[in-house]
Order: C-alpha cells, then structure tokens, then sequence
C-alpha cells in the first residue's frame, strides 16, 4: 500500500479563493486542508498562502483570526511555504496601500503600486491582469521541475520591491521587470495565480508536491 500524501494547510483568513486553490493542489497529489485553526498550521506537511484583495485588509483578518503568529511560526519551522499573489507580498516588511502597513518582514524589501507610467513614457493599465512570461533562475529545490521560462495569470495592481535581489527567484517584465516569484530557505511565492494558469500552474504546483515529499 502505498504511503497517504502529505497533508498541506491552505491558510483560511476569510478571504482568497480557496477552494480553486485546494482542488489544484489535490490534482497535483497532494492532501490540501482548508483551515484557520493554528494548531492545524503548525502540524502540516506544508504551508500555502492564497489571496487576492487589499494587503492591509489580508494582514487585519490573519491578526483577528489568531493566524498571523501561526504563519510566522511556520515561516520560521522551514516547512515549504507556497505564497500565491497575496501570499507573497505579505512576506515582505511592508506595503504602501492605504497607508503604510506591516507586512511578515521574512523577506527584506516592500510592496509598491505599479506606476501609471514608466520612465520612459510607457502608459500602464493598473491592475496588470493577463497572461506573461516569467524567467526563473536560482537553485531553490522548486526551480528543479520547471522550465525556466513559462507563462502565467496575473491580477494584481502592486509588486514586491525586494532590498536584497538574492531573493528574487523569477522576473516577469511589464512596463519594467519586476520581481514575479521570490524564494529563500523553506520559502517560495509567486505574483500570479498558478490555479488559473492552466498547464504551466498544474506543474508549479507539482513542483510544489515534489518539494514537500522531499
């Protein structure tokens, strides 16, 4: 008989679209549980951050729901922790929607909003929504099962500005480049959304299957 898969916590704080994101990870082998309980975070296989909204709204569920302690606990355990969009801007020190808000500080740096225009006079629509190309690069244990270059689904309207570019783990260029998937010890996180990103999202996610077995 064959071992159960491991069992991985999507972290439920009221908002994100959970079940897309728990279906996705099931179709990659993996058992995913949608749970607030803090107890539940701590005994996973795996942790994944999914969200979509406003930063400083995501930070003000996890604090009132118990859950930003427990996410920070599994930060720091080097369990693999999967961000997705918002999952990944909250690692950083802090974002400047609707003021300045706090983020998980794992990663040094901040969230910006993208510019109307670029430097040289480029016009950009806010929010960047739409498929584009993302280049990895790095060694990080989900680097392993996937090209170096493919394309994903994007919605979002504010980007990671990391202070230290060893982080960054994949770059996708819109108006400028900027950092679209970050990663360091026990951490990987994405700008887009793998769940709505067809094929190439099935094998991010099978990349992730792979690094929690390993």
């Amino acid at each position: 008989m064959s071992p159960a898969p491991p069992e991985i916590a999507v972290v439920d704080y009221g908002a994100g679209n959970l079940r897309s994101v728990s279906k996705a990870l099931e179709r990659s082998g993996l058992r995913a549980r949608v749970t607030g309980d803090p107890d539940t975070l701590a005994q996973s296989a795996g942790m994944v951050l999914p969200g979509v909204g406003a930063f400083a709204d995501a930070a003000e569920h996890l604090r009132g729901r118990g859950l930003w302690e427990a996410v920070q606990g599994a930060l720091s355990s080097g369990r693999p922790y999967l961000g997705l969009c918002l999952g990944l801007q909250l690692l950083f020190d802090e974002c400047d929607e609707h003021g300045v808000n706090a983020g998980f500080g794992r990663l040094p740096g901040r969230v910006e909003r993208f510019p109307e225009k670029t430097d040289d006079g480029q016009v950009l629509r806010v929010p960047h929504i739409g498929w584009n190309q993302v280049d990895f690069e790095g060694d990080h244990p989900m680097l392993a099962g996937l090209p170096r270059t493919d394309h994903y689904y994007f919605v979002h309207s504010y980007r990671a500005v990391p202070s230290d570019s060893r982080v960054v783990a994949g770059t996708t260029s819109y108006g400028d480049e900027f950092a679209a998937a970050v990663a360091d010890e026990g951490v990987f996180a994405v700008q887009f959304h793998p769940e709505k990103s067809q094929w190439a999202g099935k094998r991010l996610l099978d990349a992730y299957a792979a690094w929690v077995r390993g």
